[in-house]
């Protein structure tokens, strides 16, 4: 007729009558009569305290004054966060409008609410916790209601607050709550920066086609300013480079392009500060690293200078020619005056000849030599 129900000291227990709720049992042995055996007890460990049942509602609403002596009542505003600690650990974030319900126990609960109607940034050191937890392994249930991010030394981060800017972050660890919230942050570095605008096809005032690459210095002075004024700052930072690029080189013939690369590196500089000019943005340097002609250009400008070349040399050798010339024509108009000189001059020259002749056979004397008896034997 009796039946007995036997609840553990770190247990609770609820008790139904053909399913319906009849009390909450306490620790301890519950006798019941029951002749047709239609009471049952649905036990829960006080280890974990969150009473996640289908009559948490019901209590709450329906048998408050149970509710309260029984279990922690917790409800969370519209524009607050809760954070729940189990003897003093941090283990659950409860989002706005949330009800729940924890059994009373030997576990130690407290909840902590946060106002996030205006300030939902989270406290750096509660920020550093979570971060060091979920390193170790420790789970936060509901923590991915905070968004984090790390921004690196020499960076500032942009954040975002449901498409508009909110504010600048420096560098180091940032956290927010996100309920209700469409949370960004883009990264800027601050550092000088190199920007390749490379293969551009472009053609010359004399038509001419050619590749032209680019490079460019730059970095962001005022990150704010620069994420104002345009979506993408790099990207209309190049395309500004190819607009003063293929002015620059369109308005200038192949050969002026080839004789001054560095005219051209100060018209695209010229260009792109003046039209970066309270933009954010500051440029550095800009330099053109090639200038690419294509493949019947160079075989033609080979030709050229190829060209060039020979003439400079037939200039030379005809400079060179004329000036023996005239030293012969010097040196003829001295012997012609000076028989003396003249025959030093033959002898000069039989000296040459003789250098490179195995004998000489001399017939007449000196006489012979000098005047016209001389034979010669390899």
């Amino acid at each position: 007729m009796f039946r007995k129900f036997h609840v553990k000291k770190d247990e609770r227990a609820l008790l139904f009558r053909k399913g319906d709720f009849v009390k909450v049992l306490p620790a301890g042995e519950h006798g019941v009569f029951d002749p047709f055996r239609r009471h049952t007890v649905e036990k829960f460990a006080l280890d974990k305290p969150l009473f996640d049942h289908r009559l948490s509602e019901y209590l709450r609403k329906a048998e408050p004054a149970l509710a309260e002596r029984e279990f922690h009542v917790v409800a969370i505003g519209a524009n607050e966060v809760g954070l729940r600690y189990e003897n003093g650990v941090l283990v659950e974030v409860l989002p706005p409008d949330a009800r729940r319900l924890y059994w009373k126990g030997y576990v130690d609960i407290r909840v902590d609410k946060l106002d996030i109607a205006r300030d939902f940034a989270v406290d750096a050191a509660l920020a550093r916790q979570v971060m060091t937890g979920m390193a170790k392994g420790i789970r936060v249930t509901g923590i991915e209601g905070m968004f984090s991010v790390i921004v690196p030394q020499y960076h500032q981060g942009v954040l975002y607050v449901d498409g508009k800017v909110e504010k600048v972050l420096e560098a180091g660890l940032h956290a927010f709550w996100k309920f209700r919230r469409e949370l960004k942050v883009e990264v800027v570095d601050l550092r000088l920066q190199v920007l390749e605008v490379a293969g551009q096809e472009i053609l010359t005032k004399d038509k001419v086609s050619l590749r032209v690459n680019l490079t460019a210095g730059y970095r962001v002075t005022d990150v704010l300013v620069a994420h104002a004024k345009q979506a993408k700052p790099v990207d209309y930072l190049y395309k500004e480079l190819q607009f003063g690029l293929r002015s620059a080189v369109g308005t200038r013939t192949l050969d002026e392009l080839l004789e001054d690369k560095g005219a051209l590196d100060a018209v695209v500089e010229a260009h792109i500060k003046r039209r970066i000019e309270g933009f954010g943005l500051e440029v550095d340097s800009v330099g053109v690293k090639d200038i690419i002609l294509p493949g019947e250009m160079k075989t033609i400008l080979a030709k050229v200078v190829e060209a060039e070349k020979v003439a400079q040399a037939n200039a030379i050798r005809r400079r060179e020619e004329t000036g023996a010339t005239r030293s012969l024509l010097n040196t003829a108009k001295v012997m012609e005056d000076n028989p003396t000189a003249l025959r030093l001059k033959e002898l000069e020259t039989l000296e040459k000849v003789t250098e490179k002749i195995g004998s000489i056979s001399v017939y007449g004397g000196l006489d012979g030599v000098l005047k016209d008896l001389v034979k010669i034997r390899a």
